[in-house]
């Protein structure tokens, strides 16, 4: 499975398919709070984290993550940075998706969002998103291939000594 994500070209189309999907979900979530009047506040995503960590059969699953969120927001005070950083994260994870720029870069930190939202207690769309850019990671630049990393890539291989495929 792994090879022929790697290396088929059905697989590169079918994965480009999923990448440019997956790539105008996350940019119309990111362009959305933008351009949300008033702007977009993490808070309340936030302190419901704060005030209802996940948990587990025996506790709080994340009480590292409920921690962290403590320790860098003063305690649910301070969430402009995180909302800065939902909202042009979402844009720019989006925008690398469509147009196959830093393709897995994009994936990874999509990735990590993805995580972070389940982390702070919010399933919604984010194990389905999770699969899809694991399959874009496993599937490297194959996934990229229809896209302008198709470019891209090789620059940046020359860049750093790298063969280009």
């Amino acid at each position: 499975m792994v090879n022929w994500l790697r290396s088929s070209r059905t697989a590169q189309w079918i994965l480009t398919v999923v990448r440019v999907w997956l790539g105008v979900q996350w940019a119309l979530d990111g362009w959305s709070k933008i351009t949300m009047d008033g702007g977009f506040s993490a808070a309340g995503l936030i302190q419901s984290a704060l005030k209802n960590p996940v948990q587990a059969p025996n506790g709080p699953a994340f009480p590292w993550f409920t921690e962290f969120l403590k320790l860098t927001t003063n305690n649910g005070h301070s969430t402009d940075f995180y909302s800065f950083l939902v909202a042009w994260g979402e844009l720019l994870v989006g925008l690398g998706l469509i147009f196959g720029t830093l393709t897995l870069a994009a994936a990874f930190f999509g990735l990590a969002m993805n995580f972070t939202y389940l982390m702070a207690g919010v399933i919604s769309v984010n194990p389905t998103y999770i699969l899809l850019e694991f399959l874009i990671l496993i599937a490297g630049f194959n996934a990229a291939k229809i896209g302008l990393d198709y470019w891209v890539t090789p620059i940046f291989r020359r860049w750093r000594g790298q063969k280009a495929d």
